[in-house]
């Protein structure tokens, strides 16, 4: 039996008015129940007067009290500890966050309808109970301690829970906090980020589900993601944040360089050679792809032309890396020379530490100098039969990453739009595919397209970014 269309839309239209209702009548629900809940001293005296003027047991009420009290403190409990429940399972750090959205709306809401029921109860004295004194101020400062609890615990969950909220707004949250009315507006732009990023998780969750057994970015070859200079490929913390879980998640095959943090080109190059080898015992493949980004993409370079990698490399996608160097890197190599070697045996020092077996922070700082890149670029050639493509990504302004601000200000005016420490005219390599940015005030800087904070911003998913990048590569046949 085949549906027709006509009955399709009806089963649609159907269930979603069938939706619209029960979240109505869930609304209502809990709009008369939270002023219950907060002002429950009242509600009990208002049962003791109704049982004493109808005759009724005081065994009776008593237990009337202790299953209303059971009842009522269960369920505020509940709603301050325990997470929402979401259908389209996006995991339990994001239903404790919309889970402490709600409980500040539900707390500012509880307080507002408390002006009315001060105003009925309080002061006209309102209804055909008589209150005495020592009841409504009992019951006001149970029913404000309920909501400003409920407001409070909110905010922590909020503030422990959600990614978009940058180190900058949770700053601002915690110095906002004791200011009035400021800190309600602040608050209430917390939950509208909130929304936001639960709104967001959840299509990214309804996404994978459409992509499940798809395999879209099972290609060919095994990826090789080689990272950039200061950092290093540890265990517990992945320099590519969220990047390779989803990309293994439809089907990639990743490896890392493990090439050093201030290893020179020339030296990590060698550590690149050696694990595409590695990667091509492990697998059995005959090429990888790389996916390099800042110096990694320089690394990769010298070993797929100097060091002969070329027959072993299928692509070459380089992300916001130096190839025509950095001007501001000319400025610093300026500074005392004296000073800059003490700089630099600081970091070695450090590096070493860490797992660097040679580290070389002044010869790897000064490879990103102009000139030196030139004297790179002409000495490191493409190689045929390698596809190269890249891609850059420009801040709109200094205050976009903190961290990056003043390098952002010495590029701007020499070399134009930027990340905060390459521009976009040197990250041109190859088959150039374009300039990450959104629509907002913020941009894309050079640690956001690594996935560093961890963070999801308005029209721009850095993680959706590299799953088309790897699905083109499929495309192509890499």
């Amino acid at each position: 039996m085949k549906l027709k269309v006509e009955d399709c839309s009806e089963y649609i239209v159907t269930r979603i008015d069938e939706i619209i209702v029960k979240k109505i009548i869930k609304c209502c629900v809990w709009a008369l129940f939270l002023p219950c809940m907060l002002n429950v001293i009242l509600l009990f005296d208002c049962i003791r007067q109704r049982f004493t003027a109808d005759g009724g047991s005081l065994a009776v009420l008593a237990v009337c009290f202790s299953l209303l009290g059971i009842s009522f403190g269960g369920i505020y409990l509940w709603l301050l500890v325990m997470p929402v429940f979401d259908r389209v399972k996006t995991g339990l750090r994001v239903r404790m966050m919309i889970g402490g959205q709600r409980l500040v709306y539900y707390g500012l809401y509880g307080m507002t309808a408390q002006l009315f029921i001060f105003i009925l109860f309080y002061i006209r004295k309102a209804g055909p109970y008589d209150f005495s004194l020592g009841v409504l101020i009992a019951n006001g400062i149970v029913a404000v301690i309920g909501g400003f609890l409920l407001v409070a615990v909110g905010a922590v969950r909020i503030f422990f829970t959600s990614r978009r909220l940058s180190i900058a707004r949770r700053l601002v949250m915690l110095l906002t906090m004791w200011i009035p009315l400021v800190n309600l507006f602040v608050l209430l732009y917390a939950c509208r980020l909130v929304y936001e990023e639960y709104d967001f998780e959840r299509e990214k969750v309804r996404l994978r589900d459409l992509r499940i057994d798809s395999e879209l970015c099972k290609t060919r070859y095994p990826l090789l993601m080689v990272h950039g200079v200061g950092f290093r490929d540890l265990r517990y913390f992945n320099y590519w944040g969220r990047i390779p879980s989803e990309l293994m998640r439809n089907g990639a095959s990743v490896h890392y360089g493990n090439q050093e943090a201030f290893g020179t080109i020339a030296y990590n190059g060698e550590d690149i050679r050696t694990r595409i080898y590695q990667i091509m015992e492990e697998t059995g493949a005959p090429k990888v792809n790389i996916i390099a980004h800042s110096k990694g993409g320089l690394d990769a370079r010298y070993a797929i032309s100097t060091l002969k990698m070329a027959p072993y490399v299928a692509s070459l996608t380089t992300m916001s890396t130096p190839h025509r160097g950095c001007r501001f890197v000319d400025y610093a190599c300026r500074l005392p020379e004296g000073l800059y070697r003490l700089v630099a045996r600081c970091f070695d020092h450090t590096f070493g530490k860490l797992g660097d077996q040679n580290p070389d922070f002044y010869t790897a700082t000064h490879q990103f100098s102009t000139e030196a890149s030139y004297r790179f670029n002409r000495e490191t050639p493409d190689v045929k039969g390698v596809y190269y493509q890249s891609y850059a990504s420009k801040m709109k302004y200094p205050w976009s990453h903190l961290l990056l601000s003043i390098p952002w200000c010495m590029i701007k005016p020499l070399e134009g739009d930027n990340d905060g420490l390459v521009s976009t005219e040197s990250a041109k390599w190859g088959e150039f595919q374009g300039v990450f940015s959104n629509q907002h005030m913020r941009g894309i800087s050079h640690g956001d397209m690594i996935d560093l904070k961890r963070q999801d911003y308005k029209g721009f998913d850095v993680v959706e970014v590299y799953v088309q990048i790897v699905a083109k590569l499929k495309e192509r046949g890499f």
